[in-house]
């Protein structure tokens, strides 16, 4: 089993990333957080593994965080819940709030993100609201994240978190409006300059759960 690795970033995307590592080039799928930490091309990163393993595949999910790979390993525990699904709900919520949707029994925050249901949303808060006490990895993560500007400009960060949006499964013109909300509202608070992370967050507020 594969539980880290360290290597060079050649190839990313809102939900995956190619590692070479010593000339292999490992494909590992990501949630947005960790997408989010993730430095430029051509950087080495490092990142923390869970290997799913299947009769008909051997798939790679990568973590900037031990807290993330926690929260991954113990929703696939629950049922019906598989290595996609997991990805999801932590790309449609930042770890700490999808920590407290789940332990407050917000399943209605839960819903909002595409892909789940209610039926789904109150067995995640069934079988994890008293699981997640001892959650391990709350400091920084292997990957050492930092928040990431971009340097193609805003232009760049804007289609990242477009990009981010519709991949999540929301479509493409709610997507857009909730990207120029939460624009304005970034540049009402912070000025001109705003990272893929805050505008993530501030869209996925504005965001429609129609789909």
């Amino acid at each position: 089993m594969i539980a880290r690795l360290r290597g060079i970033l050649e190839e990313k995307s809102p939900d995956r990333i190619v590692l070479d590592v010593k000339g292999v080039g490992y494909d590992l799928r990501v949630p947005l957080s960790t997408y989010g930490a993730l430095p430029e091309l051509g950087t080495e990163v490092r990142l923390l593994v869970h290997t799913h393993v299947r009769d008909d595949a051997i798939s790679l999910f990568g973590f900037a965080s031990f807290r993330e790979r926690f929260l991954f390993e113990k929703m696939i525990g629950v049922n019906g819940i598989g290595p996609r699904l997991a990805i999801a709900l932590l790309s449609g919520l930042p770890p700490e709030e999808l920590v407290e949707a789940i332990r407050s029994g917000e399943a209605a925050s839960l819903c909002r993100i595409p892909g789940v249901g209610r039926k789904t949303a109150e067995r995640l808060v069934v079988d994890l609201r008293d699981k997640l006490d001892s959650i391990a990895g709350s400091g920084p993560g292997s990957c050492e994240p930092s928040a990431r500007k971009g340097k193609g400009g805003d232009g760049a960060v804007l289609g990242d978190v477009l990009s981010a949006l519709v991949n999540l499964g929301y479509p493409a013109r709610a997507a857009e409006k909730a990207v120029a909300d939460a624009r304005t509202m970034s540049t009402k608070e912070k000025g001109s300059t705003f990272s893929f992370e805050r505008l993530l967050r501030d869209a996925l507020r504005h965001v429609s759960p129609s789909r």
